[in-house]
Parts: structure tokens; sequence; C-alpha cells
């Protein structure tokens, strides 16, 4: 199947430095609809009818997240673009942003009207900072327009935390905080950003507004599954001859992803989500894409027949017990001690309970964490065990006869010096 191009239409197509392009290519239509001939409430239907999704991982529906936020009672609400992307091995939002600013944008001014919003944060993750000048230029180029007459849009950098990623913990960092999840309820969309009224959604969600409501909710809800309709942006990499970023319809197979488009040959397994990500074996390469299977943010990383599955795992744990926030401790807790587990298994030190001690430890973090990044630390451990037993089993066998080949070994020297 080939590429779907939707959310990455005007990309390569614009000129990101100059509004005038964009305006060529049918740009703001969809605003200047929204503004001039729907309601703020209908704008909200249309959203709810498509069947849109967020796509920064967890899938909740776009339309009824604007709905709370738009019925809900206050004098200030806000909006926030999660431009953070600190998934590994995810870089499609950086794509967007360096070729569409402008159809960012007018996502925003639609989610604006809707919702009833006058302050907008483009939340930059610390490291794209070479993104704030050209956003703040666009921002810029959109107000001379006169379409940001009923929107404030400001471009916050982040300081650089993978939490922040995680929606409570990035309101807390605009509010000058240390970014830590919040206990929920109350949600965002009730009590957000300085106690007010607050939908957050991240620059892929918003991408797709301005189409949605320029060629109506049917029109989107025909593509895609049962349950995940329209297209998905990936960010592929890893032992592939073609890494980048690709479009496909939602219910495209992994394989036509990663083989068809990305050029993987040698399979061993895709990880699809980033470090939280479903660990998908290569027997399983024709797995629908869709958030009822495996979908996460968009980051898919394909490893070939030499890798070390033990090896993959522990990596991704490394990374999540460093950016763990410590404030709940499963999650603290629970990945130092993941990730000792499978510091022991990689060298010559696993034990017989291993595998039902990791089994255990991340079915309580699930249940327990206080957010995402605690909850599905358990996720590639999980599959990993699942599909690729066999590899633990093999570890822990040979270390268990290594240190006895070595215990022997040392017997028999210290029998000799006698």
């Amino acid at each position: 199947m080939p590429e779907k191009r939707i959310v990455l239409g005007n990309c390569g197509a614009t000129d990101p430095n100059d509004i005038e392009t964009y305006l060529g290519k049918g740009g703001f239509k969809g605003f200047i609809k929204a503004r001039d001939r729907l309601k703020p409430g209908d704008i909200v239907d249309q959203v709810k009818k498509s069947g849109l999704s967020g796509r920064g991982g967890a899938g909740f529906p776009c339309g009824l997240k604007w709905e709370l936020a738009r019925n809900a009672k206050a004098k200030m609400k806000y909006l926030i673009c999660n431009a953070d992307e600190g998934e590994v091995g995810t870089f499609k939002d950086r794509y967007i942003l360096s070729h569409d600013p402008f159809g960012l944008i007018e996502g925003i001014c639609i989610a604006g009207l809707a919702i009833g919003a006058r302050q907008a944060y483009i939340y930059l993750r610390a490291e794209y900072h070479f993104l704030n000048d050209p956003l703040c230029r666009a921002i810029a180029q959109v107000k001379e327009k006169g379409f940001l007459k009923h929107l404030d849009i400001q471009v916050f950098e982040g300081a650089g935390s993978y939490v922040c990623g995680e929606e409570s913990a990035l309101m807390d960092s605009i509010e000058g905080k240390r970014g830590e999840a919040r206990y929920r309820p109350p949600y965002p969309q009730a009590r957000g950003l300085w106690g007010q009224p607050t939908i957050i959604n991240n620059v892929e969600t918003l991408m797709n507004i301005p189409h949605i409501i320029a060629n109506g909710a049917a029109w989107f809800s025909a593509m895609g599954t049962a349950k995940s309709k329209g297209t998905k942006v990936f960010s592929v990499s890893g032992d592939v001859s073609k890494p980048g970023v690709y479009e496909l319809e939602m219910g495209s197979s992994l394989k036509e992803l990663v083989m068809d488009l990305a050029g993987a040959v040698d399979i061993k397994a895709v990880q699809v989500g980033g470090r939280h990500g479903n660990i998908i074996p290569g027997h399983m390469i024709d797995i629908v894409l869709s958030y009822e299977t495996c979908l996460g943010p968009g980051a898919v990383v394909v490893f070939n027949s030499k890798r070390d599955i033990i090896d993959i795992v522990h990596n991704n744990m490394h990374f999540l017990n460093d950016e763990s926030c410590g404030k709940c401790t499963p999650c603290r807790e629970g990945t130092e001690v993941m990730l000792e587990i499978l510091g022991r298994l990689r060298g010559v030190e696993g034990a017989a309970g291993d595998i039902d001690a990791l089994e255990d430890l991340a079915q309580t973090m699930a249940l327990a964490s206080l957010c995402g990044l605690g909850q599905e630390a358990a996720v590639p451990v999980l599959d990993s065990l699942k599909y690729f037993r066999a590899e633990y089993v093999n570890r822990i066998e040979q270390s268990l006869f290594l240190r006895s080949y070595l215990g022997e070994e040392l017997s028999k020297s210290k029998e000799g010096e006698r």
C-alpha cells in the first residue's frame, strides 16, 4: 500500500517560511469555514463524528476531550500543543514543525475557537531550540493575516525532561514547577493549567483538524479501521535501508511500513511506540497498525537477527529508570530493580527466579504507577518474555553453568595450591 499523505501533504510542497505558499495550497480554508460558518459546538461535533483520536500515544477521543473543556465553566481556558516529542525513536513532529508550521498553527486556531481558549502554548522540546525562531516567525505571519484575533499563541521551551511529555508534568513545567505527574482526577479539561480548563493535543493531532473541518467528518471517518480513523504518521529507524517519516492509513500492516516503505529485510523484532512500546516478533510482521493492536506515539524501530533482545530491553529500562521523575514508588523503585535484574541477565549472574520476579514487578508497576512512564514500562518487558522467553531461559542456564564451571575450576586451583 502506498503512502496516504494528509498530515504530511504540504511537507515539501510549501515554503515553511512563507505563508503565501500555504495559502496558495488552500491553507486556512478550514479555519475560515470554522470561524465564519460554524458555531464552536458545531466544530466540536465535527471532530467527534470524525473519530479522530489523540496521536500522542494514548489514543483518547479528541472530540470528547474538546467537549469536556468546551462545557467547563471558567473565565479563562487554555490550549497547549505538546511538541515535546521526547520519546526515543520519534522524530515525526520535528519533521512536521520544520516543513509545515502553518498547518499546525491553523489547527491551533480552530481548536481555540472550538473550546473558547484565548491563550495557547506550543510546548517545544528543549532539543528543538532551532525551531523556536521559525515557529515565532510563522505565528507572526499568521497574525498579520488576521487569523489570530481570538487567540494568542506563545512558544514555550521545555527543560529537556522526558517526563514533561506527560500532560500533567508538562503543565507543571509551564507553571515554573519541577515537571512531575499529577494525581488525577481532576483532569486537565476541568482543572489544568493554573487551575483552569485546559486542552492538550500533540502536533500530529492538531495537524488533522484543518482537513477534518474543510472536508467534513464523514470524509475522515471513512479512512481507517472501526476504532482507529484517519491516517498515522510514523518515524521509522533501526535496521532499515530507508529510515524516515511515513504516513499510512490506519489499518495498514506493519509489513507495509517497515519492509515495503522502509526497506527492512532481516527482521527479528520491531518495537512500536518508543521505549514503552510493544515488541513485535518478526513472524507477526503482518499485524495491523491501529490503536486496537499496537499503536503508540509513532516511533517504529526495527531490529535484525544480530540484535540481542535482553540488551534491547535493558537499554529501554536504563532510559526509563534515568527519566523517572521519582514521585511514585512503583516507578522509582520498580525501574531500578528491573534494571538491576536485566543487568544481571546480561552478565553471568542470572538466577532461576529472575523471570518470575520480572513478571511480578511488571504487573505491579502497570497497576500502581502514577503515570504512563511507570505503567507502560512493563510492556516491552512482558512482550519480550512472551515472544522471546527462550532467550531469557538460555541466558539463565548459561549463567548457572558458567558459575558452576568457574566454581569447580577455582576449587581445583585451590586444591593444586595445597
